[in-house]
């Protein structure tokens, strides 16, 4: 099949390989991109993936929090300048502590009242797109409790207090000092959004991306020309470096790096005067997962110039 150089593009910007490396790779795979970037990695010529969800909208992120709960929502709008209007930054605001007051599900949160307005959170966003000018949308949120403890939240990015780009949740379980139990998390939270880990614990990784793991940690091996037994200590090995790099608890903690997550969250139990586990994380990019639609300027003035 025919190899697009928009294609050869895209997965050097993915994996840093060269211009025909990454050609060889998508003509050994037929085009299949995920594929290709797991042939590089076979021959050692591409990195793990680390290929972040894209940026196809603006808007905010905001999140809100009380004692035991704290919830993060995005909403979208089409423009940066959009998300800098304080009328559009009031929403945001509005759904985070309208999502506080439900399950924090997206589709609870899309339904529930919005404050003076009579009508739902999406209706009213509707609503609000002719006063404002530019198409604008609920998309998401997440809510996280405890029951005894402290649910911290931080905002990356900030362009108001509670909003930015960034938004992320920690969860600190505890019987002891809840400021200060939240005050850890606010801490682990800055590392969330700084690092992006994959999961809290390794048996929350989910298990087809730990099979891929392991299968193009085996074939590297194997190139190796080692023996069985070798290789199968060395993908243990490698495996434990996997876990290292992508479990939230198993993480260098980026405020001590000499610790772990977890070394550091025993160190701060004795502070809070009680045993302490981190229950969960959420982590919120402003407009992750979604493709901006992407236009060729020069092409556009030359079929303008043509009609």
């Amino acid at each position: 099949m025919s190899i697009s150089a928009a294609q050869v593009k895209e997965l050097r910007d993915m994996t840093g390989a060269g211009m025909m490396d990454c050609k060889a790779a998508l003509t050994e795979t037929d085009g299949n991109m995920e594929d290709a970037v797991d042939w590089l990695r076979k021959k050692g010529i591409a990195k793990a993936d680390k290929k972040a969800g894209r940026t196809a909208a603006e808007g905010l992120i905001g999140v809100a929090a009380n004692d035991l709960s704290a919830v993060v929502v995005e909403v979208n709008s089409e423009t940066d300048f959009v998300a800098r209007n304080d009328a559009f930054q009031d929403i945001v605001r509005n759904v985070a502590q309208v999502a506080l007051a439900t399950d924090g599900s997206s589709e609870a949160v899309a339904n529930a009242a919005y404050p003076g307005s009579g009508k739902s959170v999406t209706e009213t966003i509707k609503d609000a797109v002719g006063t404002i000018g530019e198409n604008m949308g609920f998309r998401r949120s997440a809510k996280l409790s405890v029951k005894s403890g402290a649910v911290a939240t931080y905002i990356h990015n900030a362009a108001a207090d509670n909003l930015g780009k960034i938004g992320v949740l920690v969860a600190v379980e505890t019987a002891g000092d809840a400021a200060k139990a939240r005050a850890f998390g606010r801490q682990v939270a800055m590392h969330v959004a700084a690092i992006t880990p994959m999961a809290l614990t390794e048996a929350e990784i989910d298990a087809a991306a730990v099979a891929r793991e392991k299968a193009i940690f085996s074939e590297q091996a194997r190139a190796s020309g080692k023996p069985e037994a070798i290789i199968e200590k060395m993908v243990e090995g490698r495996m434990r470096k996997f876990y290292e790099e992508v479990v939230l608890l198993k993480q260098a903690f980026v405020v001590n790096p000499d610790l772990t997550v977890e070394q550091a969250l025993k160190d701060a139990a004795k502070d809070i005067g009680a045993p302490a586990t981190i229950t969960g994380y959420v982590r919120f990019a402003l407009g992750e997962g979604i493709e901006r639609e992407t236009s060729d300027f020069a092409a556009e003035v030359a079929a303008a110039v043509k009609k």
